[in-house]
């Protein structure tokens, strides 16, 4: 009975005391913080603090590694830790802890947009696929819209089509526009920024658009279909247009050279096209030729004004080296990319309160993995630098020799020593000496090679081994690849999300995970295009 009436008593003092504040709610409380104090006495509340408005840059770079996801950056920058820690690697041939005492990995080395101040991830599906393919994952980036893959800027249906960020740019701001790619000018990533087709197959008619669009700026690979697509009934030549539409067209390197900002509209095709009229591999460019990074610096020194601009550079080769699983292609390419990057980092120097600088990439490619089975947790991605052509240099130079004149595998395993660093034979502790097995494996994609053989004909064996390349040179690059301990599990795109990192003006706004979508709808709003 006691506790009940001290409950009680309680209960009543509560009461009272919720009264008497009540009671006093008309008044305002005394300032309880050195901030209350400071405060006007008379001040009206207020709602609460808007968020900060972001400012608008006024030279925007996006850089677009087609294929490119996390394994592929993460692979190029493992692979410059391990050349720049030497032998950490080779003194650890085996799993054991006790091996691995005094032994101490500096990890990998960042790329330049690896340290930006801002990084997102993006989901990537389109329309119809978890794993989309460049045209729509290029026009959800471009447009803010999903649609199928294999369409460039209109919808499912084909009707209704979606202008671009850079077409809003120019027609809006008045910013000059450029676009740079290694792959050809009218290949689906670059179209994605001024061409709106059903079909990315539609070569022509993108390069017409490309003439259209009145962009300033257009270099890197060349154009397909240039004369259409009926061999028997050619159209009037795209290069031989785009002079007619005011702009200057060069084929040289030294014509290149010369361009400037006064000669206006410039498209410039590189002059050591290689497969495909597209740009070298990195792996490939002899020393002096120019590089993804060159063609981004004479965007630069043509589209620089105080009005604005925007200029679109994708690193295409990086998804044709992950189709075809080159690992040491990927890695050179993505580096490629970096250097590139870097020409608008210094740029962004002289430009600190009116750049924005985003790197992502559209998908990914092959589905690259650092780590190997057959390595267990071990990684040797210095034997990559054994490899000192891409394999579509490989098939150029020496395949067709090879199947014409039917030359012995032992002699072109004598090549692929000198290319690749893989040996028939050498000392134990050499990694890139093959195994027994792995010798088999060579030997019978070496003998399917130069057969008269079709892809169309493979059994789902042959498929999964060499996909629609080259059976020799695929193997040797697999067999390069695992050495190294690195991986593909495809040769198609596959649904990883993508990174997006960012720096300069309005950066933050790309942290978090979203769709890509949001990289439109975020940049359009920092921009005010509508």
């Amino acid at each position: 009975m006691l506790c009940n009436c001290k409950r009680l008593l309680c209960c009543l003092l509560c009461l009272v005391m919720t009264l008497s504040m009540a009671a006093c709610s008309t008044t305002d409380p005394a300032p309880t913080t050195e901030a209350a104090m400071a405060a006007e006495p008379t001040a009206a509340p207020t709602e609460a603090a808007a968020e900060p408005e972001v400012s608008a840059p006024k030279y925007v770079f996006l850089f677009i590694g087609d294929g490119m996801s996390y394994p592929q950056f993460q692979a190029a920058a493992d692979y410059l830790g391990a050349i720049a820690d030497g032998d950490y690697e080779q003194a650890l041939p085996s799993n054991s802890y006790d091996d691995r005492q005094g032994a101490v990995l500096d990890g990998p080395e960042a790329l330049n947009f690896m340290r930006f101040e801002a990084a997102g991830s993006a989901v990537t599906y389109d329309s119809c696929s978890f794993a989309p393919d460049s045209a729509s994952t290029a026009t959800s980036i471009a447009t803010g819209n999903k649609t199928y893959s294999g369409m460039i800027n209109v919808d499912e249906t084909g009707a209704i089509q979606f202008e671009t960020i850079a077409e809003k740019l120019h027609s809006q701001k008045g910013w000059k526009v450029g676009i740079v790619s290694s792959v050809n000018l009218n290949h689906a990533t670059p179209a994605a920024f001024y061409a709106h087709q059903a079909s990315r197959s539609s070569y022509y008619n993108i390069g017409l658009e490309m003439i259209d669009s009145d962009f300033e700026y257009f270099a890197g690979g060349g154009l397909l279909k240039p004369d259409g697509h009926d061999k028997e009934n050619p159209s009037e030549n795209l290069y031989t247009l785009a002079e007619a539409a005011g702009y200057k067209v060069t084929f040289t390197q030294a014509d290149a050279e010369a361009v400037s900002a006064s000669d206006g509209k410039v498209i410039l095709i590189d002059e050591h096209l290689a497969d495909s009229s597209a740009m070298d591999y990195e792996l490939d460019r002899q020393e002096g030729e120019w590089a993804l990074a060159d063609y981004v610096a004479k965007g630069v020194e043509v589209l620089d004004n105080d009005e604005g601009f925007f200029l679109m550079c994708e690193g295409g080769k990086i998804d044709w080296a992950c189709h075809a699983n080159d690992a040491a292609s990927t890695v050179s390419d993505v580096l490629a990319l970096a250097d590139a990057v870097q020409v608008a980092v210094d740029f962004a120097a002289a430009h600190p309160d009116e750049t924005l600088i985003l790197v992502t990439g559209d998908h990914e490619t092959g589905g690259l993995t650092i780590g190997f089975a057959g390595t267990d947790y071990d990684t040797y991605l210095d034997s990559l630098t054994s490899q000192t052509i891409s394999y579509a240099q490989f098939d150029a130079q020496y395949m067709a020799s090879y199947k014409e004149n039917q030359t012995p595998f032992e002699d072109a395993m004598k090549d692929v020593e000198a290319l690749f660093g893989l040996k028939l034979e050498g000392s134990e502790d050499d990694r890139l000496v093959l195994t027994g097995y792995e010798q088999e494996r060579l030997r019978t994609a070496y003998e399917l090679a130069i057969s008269d053989y079709s892809t169309a004909d493979y059994t789902q064996e042959q498929y999964v081994l060499y996909g629609g390349y080259n059976p020799f040179s695929v193997t040797i690059t697999h067999i390069l690849n695992n050495k190294s301990g690195i991986n593909f599990a495809s040769y198609s795109h596959t649904g990883l999300p993508v990174a997006v990192f960012a720096d300069g003006v309005g950066a933050a706004e790309f942290n978090g995970y979203y769709d890509n979508t949001e990289i439109y709808n975020k940049l359009a709003a920092m921009v005010d295009v509508q």
